[in-house]
């Protein structure tokens, strides 16, 4: 695990920047088997059309640039691609799209990703304090941490019955329950990405800087969790 996320770690320093891209950091994240989607960086548009048939349509594009970290303010996140035709006249967009918010990005590649079933959003952060060291930020996504911060912290690393508690203290915690005859989410699945997280950032705490997971759809109980998106900074 850790010798797998290490060698992504370290290409990554090597060539100067201390950002993973998103397709970096999943990659990490499966070293240490959180659940990501199966994508594919395609450098050129014959291999975006090529995995795009292996993934299967509809699939969602993601331009992979250290210099464009917000996605969706560069436009660069396109969705719902529904045929080969629909993809070529994409990559040329999302191309003019990259160039025109940041004429100078280095563009790694464009992700091609299945389109994901929607679930129930949550947040699972990281940050160092220089006191305390590691801790471990859990959330419901969307208005709940932009407005009513509804987050709950631990310091790393964090055990089962820590886990359960954080899922328990955000005040949200009803709608993951299962609130006005909702399905319950699958808590289960919660729990194990909020400790492979900590296993993950205990190991490579030397690296590691801070980390969001943003969004992760949870599905009903016993249909797990998908991490959608991912940003991981490393120290300098």
């Amino acid at each position: 695990m850790k010798e797998e996320a290490l060698k992504v770690i370290e290409e990554v320093l090597k060539s100067g920047r201390t950002s993973l891209v998103e397709y970096e950091a999943k990659q990490v994240l499966k070293a240490y088997g959180l659940p990501v989607p199966e994508e594919k960086l395609a450098k050129t548009l014959d291999e975006a059309l090529k995995y795009a048939e292996e993934i299967g349509y509809p699939v969602a594009m993601k331009l992979m640039s250290p210099q464009i970290l917000h996605k969706s303010d560069a436009k660069v996140v396109l969705l719902n691609i529904k045929t080969p035709e629909e993809l070529k006249e994409k990559w040329e967009l999302i191309h003019e799209n990259a160039r025109k918010y940041r004429p100078d990005a280095e563009i790694l590649g464009v992700l091609i990703a299945p389109m994901l079933k929607v679930g129930r959003e949550i947040i699972i952060g990281v940050t160092e304090d220089p006191q305390f060291g590691h801790a471990l930020m859990f959330g419901l996504g969307g208005i709940f941490v932009e407005v009513l911060k509804d987050v709950t912290f631990r310091i790393i690393p964090i055990t089962e019955r820590d886990a359960r508690k954080m899922i328990r203290d955000i005040k949200s915690y009803p709608i993951l329950a299962g609130a006005r005859g909702e399905e319950p989410a699958d808590i289960d699945a919660i729990v194990s990405l909020l400790l492979k997280v900590s296993e993950l950032v205990d190991d490579l705490r030397d690296y590691i800087k801070e980390m969001d997971l943003n969004p992760v759809f949870v599905y009903e109980k016993g249909k797990g969790a998908v991490v959608v998106d991912a940003r991981i900074i490393l120290k300098g």
